[in-house]
């Protein structure tokens, strides 16, 4: 019960007082005075100045009454600030607000949960008022302090505990709302403050029972959920704080949910951590999205240390970031992505080597097991994010991300790649070249150039296709499906159906093509042989498998359908023939399976091209000799040896040679039709380059250099070309022998250097002049003894041996 006062100290009592004892009645059940509280929020109104007073007046009934536990009363205090605070818009309510926060703070403070949750809601409404000016000496940090507190509540009572929580989050959401539109005032967002309002979210939103995994963004609660729901309200706040972070605060408000997730240990499983950056990529702005992204390549780089399931959540949460924020703006952070995501593949495969190296040594391998299978996971995820990245990306940085990955890709022989091996040994450098090449695969999935020189320019295939010389077919068959994203501009490959039987009738796929322009045209010119030599090269590897005569057949039909003119399609069907021939004499020693899987390639590439280009002989004599294989030898036919049991043959030389497809018939067929045919009657011979030796094999120069003997008759023999018959392999490595070319150049340049500090200038100038013409002579002759060789002696030479014995091969 209040103490009364006698009539006559009543009345020498200051105004305001009296008006503020008014309002309490003698029983706290009968409430606030309503009638006496018009009377006291008229004078507030009336008299601004005032309001100070009332406040300090009001706070200190309060605090007695809090103290006293007279709850009753405290109620009725509120209440009335609360009037109070919403009939008053003026400059003079500063001061009344400085009573009115610590009177909620009394509130707080008291271990009473219904006073906490009442100095909560006063709060909230508070916050709801918008001041004409901003206070900017005020601060929030107790409130912070003790709703991030009231957020972790462990009460005894389920519903009690709720209650407090979600008054808790109702604080910080009021507290956030208060603050952050002040731009002069920002000191919501110091790490201080955003280390207990963030982790206090988190842990109300953790209490979900069923994560969202969605990939569009989260739907709004209902206001019911809203109020009743914990974890539902926290979201939500969760949502507007982020959604009102700028530019200079965003990373202190992304920071502290890395702490919550690496405390609690959310990574393994990360439905959680992939549910909260889902809120957070959807909240922010978009011009944000990269520094999301920054935060979380620096927190794996953090913990590269990490188990392999901690490393493979957190890829796993930037792939969702990165899903969201490619439809976006990613800002300058693109390189950087894929830059941290090949140096943790790297890391990856590091540890999976090192793994299975200690397991060998110490005779542990199936203790190992797990780990492995472990860095597999981390490894997917990391060429998942690669990919899914890569392919949302504008065709421009598109083919930087190509050219990118295609420079770490290690090859063995070149110190070209920007990768660090070192540490990873053969196996672990096939893993890695295995991992960069899939991750290249998936960037390049979908990508459309208009042109293929856009596709393929010459700084990317010449380092692509350097691989699909090594020994591992893994590797072979990857570069084949990345040159088929590029090639394939129309998506005819789902159409080819791989090698599996002979199509009857290639109208029936309805492949879609275009007239070839002059830019693909060009681009066959210069780089047609190089396609071509790896195409054959490829076909006679030792460890090829069905899928790779599959790709190596996609690849001559992509050709065919997207580049090929009439001068391509004589080229290419030069190269069957010669992969016939080679399958029939078999220089290479292959297995039965792998002859008979070539002669099976090339009946389903002719029978393709010849219905391609529709030339009645051309497709008759294909059609017989398929007719004829099927009776004969079903085993030089794609539907019969590429089965899982096939009737191998023991030799192939004593065959009819009606079984082949012969030269002289299809250059026969193709003549009548425009076609010209004269560079069919010279034998497809693969270019010699330097990539020989990166491809472990005996190197084809050696070939090539004994069929370069002696000149015929008919050339006419003088000093320059007498001294070429003494060219041999052996000759050339010793030319080119790296110590003694090194010394001649350094000898060379101290020499110039010498001349230029010491000689006259017109003695220079004439010098130089002398040279750049003789120089220009040399060239000359030298380019004409060069063509004089290789059509007189190299290309007629070999094609009369080369015809000659496939003929005695046949006639056997």
């Amino acid at each position: 019960m209040p103490v009364r006062v006698c009539c006559c100290c009543s009345a020498l009592r200051p105004r305001y007082k009296r008006l503020v004892d008014n309002i309490f009645p003698e029983d706290p059940k009968d409430g606030l005075v309503k009638a006496d509280m018009e009377k006291l929020t008229f004078y507030a109104v009336s008299a601004p100045e005032k309001l100070d007073r009332i406040g300090s007046y009001l706070a200190e009934r309060l605090s007695r009454d809090v103290v006293r536990h007279r709850s009753g009363y405290v109620l009725i205090a509120m209440e009335a600030l609360d009037q109070l605070l919403m009939a008053c818009h003026s400059q003079s309510i500063k001061p009344f607000v400085e009573s009115f926060l610590h009177m909620v703070a009394k509130l707080l403070e008291s271990g009473e949960p219904k006073l906490q949750v009442l100095g909560t809601n006063s709060f909230v409404k508070f916050a709801n008022i918008e001041e004409d000016t901003p206070s900017y000496h005020r601060r929030y940090d107790f409130f912070v302090s003790r709703f991030s507190a009231m957020c972790h509540s462990c009460h005894s009572d389920p519903e009690i505990r709720t209650e407090i929580r979600i008054a808790g989050i109702r604080g910080i959401q009021g507290v956030v709302r208060k603050t952050v539109n002040d731009e002069l005032r920002a000191t919501i967002w110091e790490p201080q403050h955003m280390d207990k309002i963030v982790p206090s979210l988190l842990f109300n939103m953790q209490k979900i029972e069923d994560i969202d995994s969605r990939i569009g963004p989260p739907s709004s609660p209902s206001t019911a959920d809203k109020e009743e729901n914990p974890s539902v309200l926290a979201e939500n706040c969760f949502r507007e704080l982020l959604g009102r972070a700028t530019f200079g605060n965003m990373n202190n408000a992304v920071r502290p949910v890395f702490a919550h997730l690496d405390h609690h240990k959310l990574w393994d499983p990360n439905e959680f951590a992939v549910h909260c950056f889902k809120i957070i990529m959807y909240s922010i702005q978009a011009q944000y999205s990269h520094h999301v992204i920054q935060e979380i390549l620096g927190h794996l780089d953090a913990r590269k240390k990490d188990s392999p399931r901690v490393r493979a959540g957190i890829i796993q949460v930037l792939l969702e970031a990165v899903a969201i924020a490619a439809k976006g703006s990613i800002g300058p952070t693109v390189l950087e992505v894929f830059n941290t995501l090949l140096k943790h593949l790297r890391l990856s495969v590091e540890f999976e080597a090192n793994d299975l190296h200690a397991g060998s040594v110490t005779n542990v391998s199936v203790n190992t097991g797990p780990k492995d299978n472990d860095e597999k996971i981390v490894q997917n995820a990391i060429i998942q994010t690669i990919g899914f990245f890569g392919s949302n990306l504008p065709d421009y940085q598109r083919s930087e991300i190509m050219m990118f990955i295609m420079g770490k890709v290690p090859v063995f022989g070149t110190s070209t790649h920007t990768l660090d091996i070192s540490q990873l040994g053969d196996l672990g450098t096939r893993r890695i070249q295995i991992m960069l090449l899939r991750s290249l695969l998936m960037v390049t999935s979908g990508y459309k150039a208009k042109t293929i020189v856009t596709a393929l320019p010459g700084s990317f295939l010449d380092p692509l296709l350097s691989p699909s010389l090594m020994e591992d077919y893994e590797l072979r068959q990857l570069v084949l499906e990345v040159m088929h994203n590029l090639m394939d501009r129309h998506d005819n490959r789902a159409k080819l159906r791989g090698i599996r039987s002979i199509i009857p009738d290639v109208a029936d796929l309805k492949i879609k093509r275009e007239k070839i322009c002059r830019q693909d045209t060009s681009f066959m010119k210069k780089n047609g042989q190089q396609l071509y030599r790896h195409i054959y090269l490829g076909c006679k590897e030792e460890d090829n498998v069905q899928k790779n005569y599959e790709l190596l057949y996609t690849s001559l039909a992509l050709i065919t359908i997207e580049l090929a003119n009439e001068e391509v399609v004589i080229d290419l069907i030069r190269l069957a023939i010669a992969l016939q021939d080679s399958a029939v004499i078999n220089e290479d020693n292959l297995p039965m399976f792998h002859r008979c899987g070539i002669m099976a390639l090339v009946a389903a590439y002719l029978n393709f091209v010849s219905q391609m280009i529709a030339v009645p002989a051309f497709c008759q004599h294909v059609s017989k000799v398929i007719e004829i294989r099927t009776m004969e030898a079903p085993y030089f036919l794609p539907e019969h040896i590429f089965r899982d049991k096939c009737m191998l043959p023991k030799s192939l030389e004593k065959h009819d040679k009606n079984l082949y497809f012969l030269t002289n018939k299809i250059a026969e067929s193709l003549g009548g039709s425009g076609y010209g045919i004269e560079r069919l009657s010279v034998p497809y011979v693969p270019q010699v380059t330097d990539e020989d030796r990166l491809s472990r094999r005996k190197s084809i120069v050696d070939t090539v250099s004994i069929q370069v003997d002696i000149l015929p008759n008919s050339v006419p023999s003088d000093d320059v070309v007498s001294n070429t018959e003494e060219i041999t392999f052996e000759a050339l490595k010793k030319a080119i022998d790296t110590n003694v070319m090194e010394e001649q150049e350094k000898e060379k340049r101290r020499l110039v250097i010498e001349k230029f500090q010491k000689a006259p200038f017109e003695e220079i100038a004439a010098q130089c002049e002398s040279k750049a013409n003789l120089l220009h002579d040399r060239l000359a002759q030298i380019l004409e003894l060069t063509i004089r060789i290789l059509e007189q002696r190299f290309v007629l030479k070999y094609a009369i041996l080369h015809e000659l014995n496939f003929q005695r091969k046949l006639l056997r």
